[in-house]
């Protein structure tokens, strides 16, 4: 009995050793438990004086793994911590981020220290420089609505803390990063451009500068055009080795793929204009890619299957169907003072012949003043005058009103233009209700689309070909041929046509795009002056 109950005391003696062995913190483990523990009453965690901003997710990470850690091991930088530090080390750039913002300057002292206090210190560094990578992969760096009241983003949201976990057992941690990008190829695209842009730049410096002079076309020779040649092939559009000798018809067309780029009128001539966007700095291409590709990390996860996307600076709409487009057409966007806003939405019906219920705004600072210069400038244009609104509405004889004593402070009246030719809203509109109450148009000004740039309207988006979209979003109604559309459409009576399916709409604002059709690389002028606030912030360090 005796020796069976010391064996039992043995076993159990020996079990409780292994336990409290397996228990047992290692010194990095401890050390890395107390850094964080202090953090929940010093309220900050810094390493050699740099915040470290993912401390939340932190303190939720560690204790759930005992504190064991990610990337180091007793001796310093464990073969994952060292795949992902040499990741870092170039893959933010790649993407327009910068290295400096994700710890790499400390990283890399760290990584040759040998001291408790250095390991943990880099370990902490790097999973804060995991997270935010995360989180700016995911979502951008910026938050644009911070920059722009006119901007409403439907950010990518995901928890970083499941990422972490796969990476702390994965050989390739920066794999799970990069799942968080944008999917779409003309992400890609855009990065592989910048990456080409950039080594232009650090090899050869900026392009070849053609000089001012008098405007350039076929059959002129000279340094100039020598120079022009030199432009065009670094920029693509002329093939180098059957470099011209002269402005011949090989140029002119390298001209017009190059105005065609850039937005330009397409007539392979080099006038003011194509000079000025040839002679534009390869450094502020780099910025335009970069902000722009800021910019797609700012968009939802998914836009659609069918989607309606508007660029803005572009100019353009495309109907995007498995990513492919479908239906493109010219657009006029709001003028500088009244900029077409950044958002997404989802277009629920149409209006044919639709009234135009106008704006306070603009009853009262364009329509007012017309008015009261000849008061039957509203019957000529189909305008009635109200007062009220539902069972109060009444209508209002221009003739009874003192025009002299109405103001834009006292306007005490509604305009509302009714169908017809001269209808600022043409023959149709498409609505997704939203707080900036703007929508797609049709519009009596055809003349508008004929310029290269296009920002002329109030704010809402003026449509080329609006019965073809009409066409499509309503096709999957077969009450709705395109006789039947063009028949109301022409007609004097509103109707009403709500769709099936609502369709996602996406008003962007891009400078800088690869064509999906073409693979060419377009850039635009920043007609409303939202590129340079986003590339300052993004130059800005992190708050220390």
């Amino acid at each position: 009995m005796y020796c069976r109950a010391f064996e039992i005391a043995l076993v159990l003696a020996l079990s409780l050793a292994t336990l409290g062995s397996a228990l047992a913190e290692t010194p990095v483990e401890a050390r890395l438990r107390n850094r964080i523990e202090a953090a929940v009453f010093t309220d900050s965690l810094k390493v050699a004086d740099e915040r470290i901003h993912a401390r939340e997710t932190m303190r939720a990470f560690y204790p759930l793994r005992d504190y064991r850690p990610v990337w180091v091991g007793e001796a310093g930088l464990s073969p994952r911590g060292d795949a992902l530090l040499n990741w870092i080390h170039t893959a933010p750039a790649r993407h327009g981020l910068r290295p400096a913002d994700y710890h790499v300057a400390v990283l890399d002292e760290l990584e040759s220290a040998d001291r408790l206090g250095a390991i943990v210190d880099l370990e902490l560094a790097m999973t804060d420089a995991f997270l935010m990578l995360g989180s700016h992969f995911l979502a951008g760096r910026l938050n644009p609505e911070t920059l722009d009241s006119e901007w409403i983003a439907n950010r990518r949201h995901r928890p970083l803390a499941p990422l972490l976990e796969r990476a702390a057992e994965s050989d390739a941690p920066s794999a799970v990063l990069e799942e968080l990008l944008p999917t779409d190829p003309a992400y890609h695209a855009l990065v592989g451009r910048l990456a080409s842009f950039r080594q232009r730049r650090d090899s050869l410096g900026n392009w070849p500068e053609v000089p001012d002079g008098a405007t350039l076309r076929e059959g002129d020779s000279g340094a100039r055009v020598d120079a022009l040649i030199d432009r065009l092939i670094a920029a693509g559009d002329l093939d180098g080795d059957a470099r011209p000798s002269m402005f011949d018809t090989t140029v002119a067309d390298a001209a017009r793929r190059f105005q065609l780029r850039h937005g330009l009128a397409a007539d392979g001539v080099v006038g003011r204009q194509t000079l000025r966007a040839l002679n534009v700095p390869i450094q502020d291409r780099i910025d335009q890619l970069i902000v722009n590709l800021e910019r797609w990390r700012w968009l939802p996860e998914d836009l659609g299957d069918l989607y309606v996307i508007v660029n803005i600076a572009g100019f353009r709409l495309d109907v995007i169907e498995n990513d492919t487009s479908i239906l493109d057409m010219r657009v006029v966007v709001g003028q500088p003072y009244r900029r077409t806003p950044v958002f997404s939405d989802q277009i629920r019906y149409l209006v044919l012949s639709p009234y135009w219920e106008v704006p306070p705004s603009i009853a009262t600072g364009d329509k007012l003043p017309l008015i009261k210069r000849d008061p039957s400038y509203l019957a000529a244009q189909g305008y009635e005058l109200l007062s009220g609104w539902g069972d109060q509405e009444r209508p209002v004889d221009p003739a009874d009103v003192d025009w002299n004593s109405v103001t834009a402070r006292n306007f005490p009246y509604r305009l509302r233009q009714k169908p017809g030719s001269f209808n600022a809203l043409g023959a149709v509109k498409f609505m997704f209700p939203n707080k900036f109450s703007v929508y797609l148009h049709d519009t009596p000004a055809r003349e508008l689309f004929g310029q290269n740039a296009r920002a002329f309207s109030s704010g809402c988006i003026r449509l080329d070909r609006p019965l073809d979209l009409a066409e499509l979003l309503l096709s999957d109604q077969a009450e709705w041929t395109r006789p039947g559309i063009e028949a109301a459409a022409g007609g004097n009576s509103e109707q009403t046509v709500r769709l099936t399916r609502p369709v996602p709409v996406h008003l962007l604002y891009w400078t800088a795009w690869i064509d999906p059709s073409s693979g060419d690389l377009h850039f635009r002028d920043d007609i409303y002056g939202r590129d340079n606030p986003v590339l300052r912030e993004l130059r800005e360090m992190p708050p220390s």
